[in-house]
């Protein structure tokens, strides 16, 4: 399983939301996915293969996601809110 992580540039806060959701995936006890990190511009390309798109609300309507899973996120940085989002799409997969 894929998650991509969306930021404006690629470099800053999506890689602090790939690591959060890293560590949220690892309290959760979920194993075999992995999380990718990318910017505005090639994040539709790396969402492709991707089972699920984490992304800040600020840039939710700066790109066309809407054939795919996406967790729209309030605060990047705030575990509790990427684990109980999480939790929920990993509850309906059967995998909690």
């Amino acid at each position: 399983m894929k998650i991509v992580a969306i930021c404006g540039c690629g470099m800053g806060s999506s890689v602090i939301l790939k690591m959060n959701a890293q560590k949220v995936l690892k309290n959760l006890g979920v194993t075999g996915v992995t999380v990718e990190n990318s910017d505005l511009a090639t994040g539709k390309a790396a969402a492709a293969d991707a089972d699920l798109v984490l992304i800040g609300r600020e840039l939710s309507d700066a790109i066309d996601l809407s054939n795919y899973r996406v967790i729209i996120l309030d605060n990047f940085i705030n575990k509790k809110e990427i684990q109980e989002k999480l939790e929920v799409f990993f509850k309906e997969k059967g995998m909690l």
